[in-house]
């Protein structure tokens, strides 16, 4: 499955596990299709890796991080009265609000590989 919002960087520790971050911010419109794909790969993982969503440390072969905000951007009007030799300023309208969702996941080598393959992560 070819991901469209999240686009994931990836990196590994000296233990070898390695992670995955995305983050994906996106208008009202997307938030269905982003929390779709969100939902498609945390649903692989426990698919493929039943009952091993657990840090590394307690057994676990992966885990994942999942973070969320709402945010209402408000422009300024801002304008310079020479006569004044003052800036003003005056809220604008409220753009729609934007949801930004990162999402983490790390796991050991084999996790990490099959979920580079599953979703064609680079």
């Amino acid at each position: 499955m070819p991901l469209r919002y999240l686009d994931f960087d990836f990196s590994e520790d000296a233990e070898g596990t390695g992670s995955f971050d995305a983050m994906a911010s996106v208008l009202p419109a997307q938030v269905p299709a982003l929390q779709a794909e969100i939902s498609a790969v945390l649903a692989w993982a426990h698919r493929h890796w039943p009952d091993a969503c657990d840090p590394a440390e307690d057994g676990g072969a992966w885990q994942y991080d999942l973070q969320g905000a709402q945010e209402v951007r408000t422009p300024l009007v801002l304008e310079f009265d020479a006569d004044s030799s003052q800036l003003r300023t005056a809220a604008g309208n409220p753009a729609p609000p934007r949801t930004t969702i990162t999402l983490t996941i790390s796991g050991r080598a084999d996790f990490c590989a099959a979920l580079r393959e599953a979703f064609a992560i680079d």
